[in-house]
């Protein structure tokens, strides 16, 4: 196993990786929308928020040595449900021709600031 890190994605916020790589597998941590440049949290609306979350998921996979297509399964906790259409329309952009496997659920943030967190699993070739 290997831990996968990159200054392209927040560091980790408690005692957790940013994703770990088991075989051909990588297990992408929770992923909210901190700018990882400035270490604070973008924007107040889901789709702001939505965009940066997207990027740092992908960004960990490009340091893995994967892209988007590598995702195959994708979870997102949405704060409040009202947030789903506005959620879908940023995530099409990035999942438009791919599109992984998704649940997507409301659940509480450990942040009220946080509107959504994500997390994802790829397979690297």
């Amino acid at each position: 196993m290997e831990v996968i890190s990159t200054d392209k994605a927040p560091k980790p916020l408690a005692p957790y990786s940013q994703a770990i790589k088991a075989g051909n597998v990588l297990y992408i941590s929770g992923q909210v929308a901190i700018d990882p440049e400035t270490n604070e949290l973008v924007g107040d609306d889901i789709s702001t928020q939505t965009e940066r979350v997207i990027k740092n998921v992908i960004e960990i996979v490009k340091a893995a040595g994967g892209d988007v297509r590598n995702i195959v399964k994708v979870t997102v906790y949405l704060s409040d449900p009202k947030f789903y259409g506005d959620f879908n329309k940023v995530y099409a952009k990035y999942f438009d021709k791919w599109r992984p496997a998704r649940t997507t659920v409301a659940a509480k943030p450990p942040r009220e600031d946080l509107l959504i967190e994500m997390d994802a699993i790829a397979v690297l070739e």
